[in-house]
């Protein structure tokens, strides 16, 4: 046990735990690996899924512990380490058993429970955004807080390596805590390893191949990039891109009023709202942005402890009213997610040739991402039911606000706009090039989100009101 002080009230200790499972061996990378190792490389950020969460009355420390040996031993997944392979190319390597660290703070008896809950909150945090590999070997960082005497708190980190956002959701349950506890997990889903072996077959192959045809279609007419050549495109990493979020619950409500009325799902009319406030805040028309396929609508992938998350791309004619971009989304999205299954190697080949045969490479630096789970259910149930009114709308408007954070290091996009899962607002994280827009630029641009919402929500002929030429 390595025992470090953090406070005169709060120690932190390390436990050492054994686990052992089955499906030991070496692999080819998947194709959702070897994107999101894409990212990681280009944008220098960890993406690590990460967050803390309350545990059920009555747990210790050493009850955690044996649910993390389990944890680890169940599924191959978490026992899987970047390799090589004979003929030198990256591989994922399984090991059969292993020892990984348990991390447990305990707080002085006389603090209260809120102590042990706050520091938990925050060290979710500061884990998001430092890379496991400085503190484990395994793809997943765990830690406990133990207060008079019982597990009170888990701070449960995982890299994107080996789980995305519902895998990450599923590991949960085996640990029985988050949104999915008690929901019974396939026990014969696909493991990551098996799911590279499968993805070489000339079946699974072909799935490939016809995406690439489909993505040759988007990215031959495309410029060099979505919004033009940065202003200096010589930069000192740490001073490029920033990060706002964006919260209108009188958005939501616009939002879930007209997918009632064009009898869509809120996912493609947010992204027909997000589309059109790009075209107005920079002329963009048409707008060809990545969209973020989870690809567990699949045969197989439902269950599958891994990173199945895929980007594709659809390119979307911002011209008329809002109810026309709208029924343009929900077939192009529909086409577009059918196609975001594909191995990565075959697209930057596709890519390469193309940018040989127009003579200057093109880029999509535009990202679209929505990444609700648990809020998604209710807002679609809502918009077949609820009676939304303007008053109520304009009732919410008061509560919209920006936030403003720290620059981050590096990002391939100009525009990353990601929907998160907060319940009853359409709240927005958007990490932007400050060589391309201004922060006027991207105030405008999130607060048209809200505009063009509110004006379509009960008025089918309103027009998009996208001008060309906004851009500097």
């Amino acid at each position: 046990m390595d025992e470090r002080i953090v406070s005169d009230r709060i120690v932190s200790d390390r436990i050492t735990v054994p686990f052992s499972g089955p499906g030991a061996g070496t692999a080819p990378l998947t194709w959702g690996q070897k994107a999101i190792i894409q990212d990681m490389r280009t944008s220098d950020w960890t993406y690590n899924i990460s967050g803390a969460h309350p545990l059920p009355e009555g747990l210790t420390v050493e009850d955690i512990a044996a649910r993390l040996s389990r944890l680890m031993g169940k599924h191959p997944a978490l026992r899987t380490r970047l390799g090589t392979d004979a003929e030198g190319r990256p591989c994922q390597v399984v090991s059969a058993s292993g020892e990984i660290d348990l991390e447990v703070v305990t707080f002085a008896d006389e603090l209260e429970r809120d102590a042990a809950v706050n520091y938990a909150n925050k060290l979710w945090l500061d884990w998001m955004a430092t890379p496991i590999a400085r503190h484990s070997p395994w793809s997943l960082r765990m830690a406990v807080m133990r207060h008079r005497g019982a597990a009170v708190s888990l701070v449960l980190t995982i890299g994107h390596l080996v789980a995305d956002g519902v895998g990450a959701l599923l590991l949960m349950t085996d640990l029985g805590i988050g949104e999915l506890a008690g929901r019974a997990v396939d026990p014969d889903a696909l493991c990551l390893a098996d799911l590279a072996r499968r993805e070489q077959t000339p079946e699974v192959r072909r799935v490939s191949d016809r995406a690439m045809r489909y993505w040759e279609g988007q990215l031959r007419p495309l410029p060099p990039l979505t919004f033009g050549a940065p202003k200096s495109p010589d930069y000192r990493p740490g001073e490029r891109c920033r990060n706002v979020r964006f919260h209108s619950p009188a958005a939501y409500l616009a939002v879930l009023a007209i997918a009632q009325r064009t009898r869509t799902d809120t996912s493609r009319v947010l992204l027909a709202v997000i589309a059109i406030a790009i075209g107005r805040t920079t002329g963009v028309n048409p707008l060809t942005t990545h969209v973020v396929a989870s690809n567990r609508f699949r045969p197989a992938l439902a269950d599958v402890i891994g990173s199945v998350v895929q980007n594709s791309v659809l390119t979307l004619d911002l011209d008329g009213n809002v109810g026309d971009v709208v029924a343009r989304a929900r077939q192009a999205t529909t086409l577009a997610w059918m196609q975001a299954y594909y191995d990565p190697d075959q697209l930057a080949e596709l890519t390469a040739r193309l940018d040989a045969e127009r003579g200057h490479p093109a880029r999509i630096t535009c990202r679209i991402s929505d990444r609700r789970f648990s809020t998604r259910v209710e807002a679609e149930a809502m918009a077949r039911s609820a009676s939304v009114t303007a008053e109520a709308i304009r009732a919410q408007l008061p509560e919209t606000f920006l936030k403003w954070h720290k620059y981050v290091y590096r990002w391939t996009d100009q525009v990353f706009i990601n929907i998160e899962d907060r319940p009853k607002t359409v709240y927005l994280q958007m990490v932007f090039d400050t060589e391309v827009f201004t922060t006027q630029q991207v105030e405008a641009m999130l607060r048209a989100v809200e505009e063009v919402a509110i004006e379509a929500a009960f008025d089918p002929d309103a027009l998009t009101r996208v001008a060309p030429d906004r851009m500097p």
